[in-house]
């Protein structure tokens, strides 16, 4: 029966990541849930596809998908719960999966890398690898590019580092983000940064600083706020008890920080958008469990893991190939919230 893996994890009850770690015999989810995922993969007689590519570039047996976990960053404890990963690992996972491959999941710790690094032998063999690079400053991402070999960033991207990246284009996003915004009327608007240094999100406050700048309208500092971009639970920022004067709509650098806001807009009787209007970044699931429904900047995920396959396949390939910087557009989706 030709199963995807999302119908899998929906007949569980599970994410589609559960389902991917549960068929890689991967730790993360209990062994109550993966007793469930196999039931349900023997009931409906699941068979992963194999398709051999005739020709061309020989397809990669396995690649590491290489995770760097920070405490303090986007990729924490929970990161398995983020939808961005979730979403990932299942598009990777079916992707290789789909001509015989296999994802090999590995962690490390980003505050002890150089070590994890040396002690893998079994990465440091891999013949291919994905990094999820989102929280990697320029030295850690120069460290890993140099230990292992056929290796591709994702989500975060160095100009001046000689390596192989995929991202969004991040500021084209919020540039676009911060055009549609200034289109709607609104110019007492407000910006929700992340509390701590992303490389991808200090793009999206260039863009949508540019975007406004060209209509000469600058963010004053009492509209500037900060919030933790990966918790959907959380007080209100000061300004909503303390100010007398709103912005009238508020832009954040990622869909987190965005619902966070809606739903405790409401909890308040705060109207949104009537009293304050709001608009994400990313395009995640929850964006549509929400009333009103989010307005955002979609992120094609599916887009760039088959960017970072077929370039990771041609760079194993090819002895001569010379790093590719490869940026992937956003696009607007427009709903109720702005």
């Amino acid at each position: 029966m030709n199963l995807k893996m999302s119908d899998i994890a929906k007949m569980a009850g599970v994410s589609k990541a559960a389902v991917s770690f549960a068929l890689n015999g991967k730790p993360g989810v209990s062994e109550k849930t993966r007793k469930k995922i196999f039931k349900v993969i023997k009931d409906q007689g699941y068979e992963p596809l194999r398709k051999h590519k005739k020709g061309g570039v020989r397809k990669l047996a396995s690649i590491s998908l290489i995770i760097i976990r920070d405490r303090a960053g986007m990729m924490n404890r929970s990161y398995a719960s983020l939808p961005f990963f979730d979403t990932l690992i299942s598009n990777l996972t079916q992707n290789i999966g789909g001509f015989g491959g296999q994802v090999q999941i590995v962690q490390l710790d980003i505050n002890h890398l150089q070590d994890n690094l040396n002690e893998n032998t079994a990465l440091l063999q891999s013949k291919a690898s994905i990094v999820l690079a989102t929280d990697l400053n320029k030295k850690q991402v120069k460290l890993i590019n140099q230990k292992l070999k056929n290796v591709i960033f994702i989500d975060t991207y160095f100009k001046d580092v000689n390596a192989d990246f995929i991202s969004i284009d991040n500021f084209q996003g919020a540039y676009l983000a911060g055009k549609y915004i200034l289109a709607k009327g609104y110019r007492k608007i407000g910006y929700v940064a992340s509390n701590h240094s992303i490389p991808n999100f200090a793009q999206r406050r260039a863009g949508f600083t540019q975007a406004l700048k060209e209509k000469n309208i600058e963010i004053p500092p009492e509209f500037i706020f900060s919030l933790n971009p990966t918790e959907l639970r959380g007080a209100l920022p000061q300004f909503i008890h303390l100010s007398k004067v709103f912005p009238e709509v508020l832009f954040c650098e990622n869909d987190y920080m965005a619902l966070r806001l809606v739903k405790e807009f409401t909890k308040e009787k705060i109207r949104v958008p009537q009293d304050i209007a709001i608009m994400g970044f990313d395009d995640i699931f929850e964006d549509t469990m929400v009333t009103p429904e989010l307005t955002t900047i979609h992120v094609p995920i599916t887009q760039i893991v088959s960017q970072a396959i077929n370039q990771l396949q041609n760079k194993a390939a090819d002895h001569n190939w010379l790093p590719q910087k490869c940026f992937i557009s956003t696009k607007l989706v427009k709903r109720e919230s702005l």
